[in-house]
């Protein structure tokens, strides 16, 4: 069933004023705080503290397909990372700008130059572009020239083997990589990096200069995956390979999350899961999802299509980039069709890409994600979308894309809004507990 215009406006009014809201310049003070210890605030890229913000006002209809897109996007590039290729992904119509969903500050060279960069746990290396960038998107770049403690890598350090496709351009190390529809041309280089209150010397992150495509964080991606060159590994030594984040609620305009870093001021009661590590990807993070309940009942879902599996890097990861959960299809199917069941005669409808929609009150079942070691059940607002005259209720999960031999089930950050999520990779465990994000 084709969305009509007033669903449509109706779903998207609270992501409508937040663009206004933005675009009018409404920021309050309070986005101007410092970050604390070892802890930074966390932003959606849309809300009241964030610069970004689309280049044109979006009809309706274009906010919702930039939303799937974006998604889209990310499912089809989280797959090409288990497979070991590049997938392009789609942009119909107009181009859709790509922006990273989450965002902290961090503080880049000396003098300290501030940027908002993307905050992904499925990548490694950080990279920001730098002065001189060919086909960067943002003005706010970071500029080299005005460090005292800047330096470009020569090609024959460890480093330099340790980036995707290394070059040599003189005697600097670059390197190029692809970020979802984009390619990315960096040198490879140094400076003192700042995160809250703790600096951190000879910081290695690639120095974009040149950038083709819309995927691109505009100033910059901070990696906290588990590779050589990832956050984790180059301050082990600091934060032991241990960090947590809050993500704030999109619905709101006024909260921010956390991004703590290191063993201290961790949440002590907290379940945990196994983090998994799977060799075709090693930087993922993999968990063993068991099953899925709807209400109280378990869905009989096929055991292979939560399996984890090194041999085709099929299983199920935990990922701050993608918006809504998507699921493999005999899983998203048996889901889908046990939580319509549950609904009873309610009429179904669909919305965009949601094809369980209900626009009458009705009585909503739970959700239970069964992890081995863990059971998180999950607040409504965790996996439903709703208008705000509450005419329309969407469950937000989706199958993962046809288009792609696709084998991954991604807990998106929709799911994991308002949780403590704590990575803990010395012990190879991933926590979760309840936690609302600070008010400003």
């Amino acid at each position: 069933m084709k969305p009509s215009l007033h669903l449509l406006q109706a779903l998207l009014l609270p992501l409508s004023f937040l663009f206004l809201s933005v675009a009018q310049g409404l920021i309050p003070k309070s986005c101007n705080t410092q970050d604390q210890g070892s802890t930074l605030q966390v932003y959606h890229v849309y809300s009241q503290c964030s610069p970004f913000k689309p280049s044109t006002p979006l009809s309706w209809e274009e906010s919702v397909l930039q939303m799937q897109s974006k998604d889209q996007a990310r499912l089809q590039y989280l797959s090409s990372l288990v497979a070991g290729r590049s997938v392009v992904p789609i942009a119909s119509g107009r181009q859709i700008i790509q922006s990273p969903t989450y965002i902290v500050r961090v503080k880049i060279g000396t003098p300290a130059q501030t940027l908002l960069m993307a905050m992904d746990t499925s990548n490694d290396a950080g990279w920001v572009p730098c002065n001189g960038c060919v086909g960067c998107a943002s003005s706010t770049v970071f500029d080299s020239n005005k460090s005292t403690t800047f330096k470009n890598l020569g090609c024959g350090l460890a480093q330099c083997q340790q980036v995707p496709n290394p070059t040599c351009l003189g005697s600097t190390c670059s390197f190029n990589l692809t970020y979802g529809g984009s390619s990315i041309a960096a040198n490879l280089s140094q400076d003192t990096v700042t995160l809250a209150a703790d600096p951190i010397p000879d910081f290695t992150f690639g120095c974009i200069q040149k950038a083709s495509g819309s995927s691109v964080p505009p100033q910059g991606l901070l990696g906290l995956g588990r590779g050589p060159l990832s956050l984790l590994s180059q301050t082990q030594s600091l934060y032991q390979s241990i960090f947590s984040y809050c993500l704030p609620s999109f619905k709101s305009l006024n909260f921010s999350g956390s991004l703590r870093l290191g063993p201290i001021s961790q949440p002590k009661n907290i379940k945990y899961t196994q983090l998994l590590r799977n060799p075709r990807r090693s930087s993922l993070y993999y968990v063993n999802l068991i099953g899925i309940k709807v209400g109280r009942g378990l869905v009989n879902i096929p055991p292979e299509a939560l399996a984890y599996n090194p041999t085709t890097g099929g299983g199920t990861i935990i990922d701050s980039g993608t918006v809504f959960t998507r699921l493999v299809q005999a899983a998203y199917i048996a889901v889908r069709d046990e939580f319509r069941r549950r609904m009873g005669n309610a009429t179904v409808s669909s919305l965009g890409g949601f094809d369980t929609c209900y626009t009458v009150p009705v009585t909503i079942p739970t959700i239970t994600f069964l992890f081995s070691g863990m059971n998180v059940t999950l607040p409504p607002d965790n996996f439903l979308i709703h208008s705000t005259a509450g005419s329309i209720t969407c469950l937000a999960m989706a199958e993962a894309p046809d288009n792609v031999n696709s084998v991954l089930n991604v807990i998106a950050n929709l799911q994991q809004q308002n949780h403590r999520i704590l990575f803990d990779v010395p012990n190879s465990r991933l926590g979760v507990s309840r936690e609302l994000c600070t008010l400003f």
